[in-house]
């Protein structure tokens, strides 16, 4: 019987890849203002967060269901002098300890502090932030939603790599996308997989499809 060889160093090089694919997680992305909170303009007063209408049982499912929880929002306040990084890095740090208290874990918030003139790689709808979080948590972006209320959102979760639902708050980017759905169909980026009307509505859509697989 011939003898077979092996080349051992490739096969632990094959079998270490394989293992960090199968240890990728999912994740769902949130948009902050109008998708996980109430849009307060400019706010980093703590007193002024309030969820959205059921937020928490919404999270408790996404959870329940194995994905990680990471917020991804524009923040230009800051570069245009509203409020500054430290007050938002404390308005954030309220915000998880308001949902900790319901024992929901948000696992990340990642924020662009620039205005639209710094063309930078981090503000929706470029994708950098999705990108740079799915790098640091070992995010499988294939398997991963982004739920947000703006086109932006879903131009930068499709850029990303990830299935999209936009969240129909009476926000005029909608209004947008329904007057102009012939020119946007060319830019299938900015077409959602799915249109809901809250956060919660988005769980059962995320769960739906997870029981399809």
């Amino acid at each position: 019987m011939p003898s077979t060889w092996i080349n051992l160093e490739a096969a632990r090089e094959l079998l270490t890849r394989l293992g960090n694919i199968m240890a990728l997680k999912k994740a769902v992305f949130l948009d902050k203002d109008g998708t996980l909170v109430v849009d307060v303009p400019c706010n980093v007063d703590p007193k002024k967060i309030f969820p959205v209408s059921n937020a928490v049982a919404a999270l408790r499912l996404l959870s329940e269901l194995g994905y990680k929880l990471l917020v991804i929002t524009n923040q230009s306040s800051i570069a245009r002098g509203y409020f500054s990084e430290q007050e938002l890095i404390l308005y954030l740090h309220e915000l998880d300890t308001l949902f900790r208290e319901s024992n929901i874990i948000l696992d990340g918030f990642y924020y662009c502090p620039h205005d639209k003139s710094a063309d930078c790689d981090c503000r929706k709808p470029k994708p950098g932030m999705i990108q740079k979080a799915a790098h640091e948590h070992g995010i499988d972006l294939a398997a991963s939603w982004f739920i947000g209320n703006t086109l932006n959102d879903v131009e930068a979760g499709y850029r990303a790599g990830c299935r999209t639902i936009l969240i129909d708050d009476g926000n005029e980017t909608l209004e947008e996308f329904n007057r102009d759905s012939s020119a946007l169909c060319s830019s299938q980026e900015r077409i959602p997989h799915y249109i809901v009307p809250d956060l919660y509505s988005a769980s059962h859509i995320i769960k739906s499809n997870s029981n399809s697989l």
